[in-house]
């Protein structure tokens, strides 16, 4: 016998010390009605009787000679001189290294859905009770509801109850009793090689599979799916995706962005933008009729036709100081507006109920004698000459000849002025 085998069988002859509660791995040797026979390598046999079996409820019909278990120790040496163990004590550990196991190698994984709840679905695996949220559902199953109503989203996800589904582990935390599992995981690589055909800036051809308050699900190619968010959909200002469009319409959409298997489509990218127009059809200071379609805390958002929209500011909704728009419109009420600013490039259209502001005027040409120049003013003497003269029917103070001053004044005053205005 070579020294190397002796050193290799001193070494398999070394006592491991155990203790009571250590839990070891070792082989089934036989399964019988009421207790297995374990091999501990290294140590001996153990042995595991009655309630000590049950871990969970499949251990028995599950067992098969050679399968590698792990068991709690109860007692180092019983009376027959084997290990008493216990598959009920170590179970739980057993159980989750199970769990981590099928997590590091991504193995797939048939479960049935035991109920549901608002924000997914509870499933059990190895008798651990595990969390399948809504955001890991594949697309064929995620609940597609108008307005994210919670209530009708729990209705969709009770129909799953019952039902057998393929998932992946994502998390397994012993210490927090956490198994969160996937179904998107399952078709994840593949879902992510179809994907990786994709280029930003392609159009397809889909179908809308859902509408919800925030936008809408489109399905195309095979078996892809991408949402095209309501500020998306069309150009002008939305307020529900249901008035754009409705689930089974056929659609043609522009790939806007890709997030790993997340895409992101656009309808409005493959119609002429309204607004490239709009400098052509109004401009500033233009009066137009137009439709109040919501009253804000700052205004009023105002429908000109059916692709622009613009914005009445609180202050220029009437010549009064008021604090809500609601003090002078009403919504779905049409009203003269006059265009205040166009920002086609930001699409923002401003407008106005208040006049416009006063031109400051030109000042009345007074009747003041602009005299033509006398000999005396044209040798340099000085003007109070010719205010003398002009002050001098005010020292005749009887009626008559103050009638008579004033008219010839106001005559000559008007000889005067008319030429300045008459056209060059």
């Amino acid at each position: 016998m070579s020294e190397q085998t002796m050193e290799e069988l001193l070494l398999q002859s070394k006592i491991k010390i155990l203790a009571e509660g250590d839990v070891i791995k070792g082989r089934i040797l036989s399964v019988g009605k009421n207790e297995v026979y374990v091999d501990v390598d290294g140590i001996g046999i153990g042995v595991v009787r009655g309630r000590e079996l049950y871990d969970d409820e499949t251990i028995l019909s599950s067992l098969k000679i050679g399968d590698e278990v792990f068991g709690s120790v109860i007692e180092v040496e019983n009376k027959e001189g084997n290990l008493e163990l216990s598959f009920r004590k170590a179970g739980l550990e057993r159980v989750w290294q199970t769990l981590r196991e099928k997590l590091e190698s991504r193995e797939i994984i048939k479960t049935k859905i035991l109920e549901a709840n608002k924000g997914g679905l509870m499933v059990r695996i190895n008798n651990v009770v595990g969390f399948l949220p809504v955001s890991q559902l594949a697309p064929a199953h995620y609940p597609r509801v108008e307005d994210g109503d919670k209530n009708k989203i729990l209705a969709v996800l009770r129909g799953f109850v019952g039902q057998d589904f393929d998932v992946r582990i994502i998390t397994a935390e012993q210490d927090g009793e956490k198994l969160i599992v996937s179904e998107r995981a399952v078709i994840e690589g593949e879902l992510l090689q179809k994907i990786g055909k994709l280029s930003i800036g392609d159009v397809v051809d889909g179908e809308i599979t859902g509408v919800v308050d925030f936008g809408a699900f489109v399905k195309f190619g095979e078996g892809l799916e991408g949402l095209v968010h309501i500020s998306e959909l069309a150009w002008q200002r939305i307020e529900n995706p249901k008035d754009i469009v409705k689930v089974g319409q056929k659609v043609k959409a522009q790939i806007i962005a890709i997030d790993n298997d997340r895409i992101s489509l656009s309808l409005k990218r493959l119609m002429k933008d309204p607004w490239e127009d709009a400098v052509k059809k109004y401009k500033i200071g233009q009066m137009v009729k137009g439709r109040v379609l919501k009253l804000a805390t700052f205004g009023a958002f105002v429908e000109l036709d059916a692709e622009i929209h613009g914005l009445a500011h609180l202050g220029e909704l009437s010549t009064e100081k008021i604090t809500d728009a609601s003090q002078v419109l009403k919504e779905g009420e049409e009203k003269e507006f006059r265009i205040i600013s166009i920002e086609p490039a930001d699409h923002r259209l401003g407008l106005s109920l208040r006049p416009p502001k006063a031109e400051a005027k030109p000042e009345e040409v007074k009747a003041e004698p602009v005299a033509t120049p006398t000999p005396t003013e044209q040798s340099g003497q000085p003007e109070s000459v010719e205010v003398e003269k002009t002050e001098e029917p005010k020292l005749d103070v009887s009626a008559d000849s103050s009638s008579k001053a004033s008219a010839t004044e106001e005559s000559a005053a008007a000889e005067k002025v008319e030429p300045e205005q008459t056209p060059a």
